[in-house]
């Protein structure tokens, strides 16, 4: 676990959410060769239920992670992001199982997820955290780069608390 990191809640807005959303549309338009790579509506300040920042030690915006409602106990995990720099540090899986106490919290029991042809990084990264592939859902259904996940969340014996 990563000792020096801080996950909150901030509101979808802050400079520091902005600054890692548009870093993150810069490196997936590198990956994609277009800026309009992403198939479906653009998660906004009206439908992202949660932003989460992770902050390092010295306070600087090194990752986030969003959730959005879809209805039924379903939530779909939005704009996952790490700072290159922070990479392969075990931060993503922090932000990851931030967003997944967040979901079980709203009573939540599965999430969803979009990622794309041109990130197998991505698609290894949820894979090893348990997500498996589903047909695309949605606005992705007929999205060629599109490559679509999902986790149930199942109930944790111990405690009758939701876990990943």
């Amino acid at each position: 676990m990563i000792a020096d990191l801080l996950v909150e809640a901030v509101p979808f807005d802050h400079p520091d959410a902005v600054a890692l959303r548009v870093a993150q549309r810069a490196e997936l338009t590198e990956r994609y060769g277009t800026p309009d790579s992403e198939p479906g509506p653009a998660p906004t300040a009206a439908d992202t239920t949660v932003f989460l920042l992770a902050r390092d030690a010295a306070g600087e915006a090194v990752g986030c992670g969003a959730l959005r409602a879809l209805g039924d106990g379903v939530g779909e995990v939005k704009r996952m992001y790490v700072v290159p720099a922070r990479r392969r540090s075990g931060m993503a899986g922090v932000v990851l199982a931030a967003l997944e106490a967040e979901a079980a919290r709203r009573g939540w029991d599965v999430l969803k997820l979009e990622t794309g042809t041109e990130q197998p990084d991505a698609m290894a990264f949820y894979e090893r955290h348990g997500y498996r592939r589903i047909p695309n859902f949605g606005h992705y259904a007929d999205s060629e780069l599109s490559v679509c996940y999902e986790r149930t969340l199942t109930p944790n014996p111990t405690n009758g608390a939701l876990a990943g």
